[in-house]
């Protein structure tokens, strides 16, 4: 019985109430969610999961950190390096995008070593396997074959056409298809002049994913990979056949999310979500950036978080990160981690609007930190600790109240003391809230000097 299966027969599993726990919320949303098609929680049977998560309407923004080797560049212990700064920086999701000859090692490693959820490409290893253009003969039996390895969720390119391919060959593009997986699918298509496997037999694919329960991610490959791209007919045929193979997946029991672009201008982000939401029956959305702008080359980190921000607070419901290297080369473990660093902002932000995952609640008790001028808390509940306790050690002032940003000018120090009362009620307000310990903590916090 998949997740799916089980939240239609109105049973809440274990994996659903460790979601609920994680995310506060009642059981039974995250239930009703995965059974309307709303939420999915990814988690094939075939391997152990010592984190659970799920994504969609309701929950907070999730974040997945991709990383994998090319033929170009190939090591396994440095992508095993990557793998664990992704987590460990608090990615909820990691995807093995490798391509080189070692492919099968390293996800082997990852289904070992990762302790959240995990997706793969498979027609990667197909197309390494096989070729750009015999693909086709290798596809069933990757899939299924890391299937049962234990992958959670694949991404799985059904709404590459030649229907599609068409639209996008009436009215050519700037950069054409920049998905690895869709150019590979279309290459194959305008080759042999069949149509995608994936497509004309998604009821064999269906098969395997409710076999081993896993999510299928239904690929965006004709995403556009330029402003001047953005929401055209391509982009939309493709978006329009999702949203039907996402309603056979839930008949058939297997859950199932969209991607989505890409490079869309600022003023267009929030109308791609909710096209997805209409086109695709509310199902989670998981959206690459997106990019506002073509020119961030060594900083679209930040390009993606920009695009992030403003998407997660449209509904999008997963930002894939982006990393400094995007557009440029294979990503470092140190650019892994200002990617997710980034990204998780984003999502943050798009949390506060949406108000789920207790953003608010993290941000107002951050404004209560510096308030009382207390680093340790505001070290422990920035999103990256370390770096923030780094500055603060090397700064002039590091062993007193204030930082060397304003030093004596301090106006939060100034205030407080200006403020009679202050003191009181702060100390009242913290009682009501965390009880007496934190309190003493708060009052024994030196004030500085003026």
């Amino acid at each position: 019985m998949t997740q799916l299966q089980a939240a239609r027969d109105g049973i809440v599993t274990p994996e659903m109430e460790a979601v609920a726990r994680e995310e506060g919320v009642p059981a039974e949303q995250v239930r009703a969610g995965i059974a309307d098609g709303t939420v999915v929680l990814p988690f094939n049977r075939n391997r152990t999961h010592p984190v659970v998560r799920a994504i969609g309407r309701g929950l907070k923004t999730k974040v997945n950190a991709n990383y994998g080797s090319s033929a170009d560049h190939e090591d396994p212990a440095e992508e095993g390096e990557k793998l664990a700064w992704a987590i460990e920086y608090g990615s909820d999701s990691v995807m093995d995008l490798s391509t080189g000859p070692r492919l099968n090692e390293i996800r082997r490693m990852s289904l070992a070593e990762s302790t959240v959820m995990l997706g793969t490409v498979p027609i990667y290893e197909a197309a390494q396997r096989r070729g750009v253009y015999s693909w086709d003969e290798a596809i069933w039996d990757v899939i299924e074959g890391q299937a049962r390895e234990g992958v959670d969720y694949m991404t799985v390119h059904c709404g590459v056409t030649r229907r599609s391919i068409a639209r996008l060959d009436d009215m050519p593009r700037v950069c054409g298809i920049v998905s690895r997986g869709g150019a590979v699918t279309a290459a194959w298509i305008r080759k042999t002049g069949r149509d995608n496997p994936l497509y004309t037999e998604f009821d064999r694919l269906l098969e395997i994913a409710r076999e081993h329960d896993v999510t299928l991610s239904l690929g965006d490959g004709l995403r556009p990979g330029a402003n001047a791209d953005a929401t055209d007919p391509a982009q939309l045929e493709e978006l329009f056949v999702l949203g039907e193979l996402q309603t056979r997946a839930l008949a058939a029991g297997v859950q199932a999310m969209i991607e989505g672009p890409g490079h869309v201008p600022l003023d267009e982000i929030a109308a791609n979500v909710q096209i997805e939401k209409r086109v695709c029956h509310g199902a989670p959305f998981y959206v690459l950036g997106p990019l506002p702008t073509d020119c961030g080359a060594g900083y679209d980190h930040i390009t993606g978080a920009i695009g992030g921000a403003v998407s997660a607070a449209a509904g999008t419901d997963m930002l894939c990160y982006l990393t400094p290297a995007e557009h440029l080369r294979l990503p470092t473990k140190e650019d892994v981690r200002d990617g997710v660093i980034a990204t998780r902002i984003a999502a943050h932000c798009g949390d506060v609007v949406k108000r789920t995952g207790r953003a608010r609640e993290r941000d107002r008790e951050m404004s209560d930190a510096r308030k009382r001028l207390d680093w340790e808390r505001m070290f422990a509940l920035a999103f990256d600790g370390k770096k923030a306790r780094e500055f603060r050690v090397n700064s002039e002032d590091a062993d007193r109240a204030v930082c060397s940003m304003c030093g004596p000018l301090c106006s939060v120090n100034i205030d407080n003391h200006s403020d009679p009362q202050y003191a009181e009620r702060a100390a009242a307000e913290h009682r009501r809230q965390f009880g007496q310990a934190v309190v003493e903590r708060v009052e024994g916090i030196p004030k500085g000097t003026l």
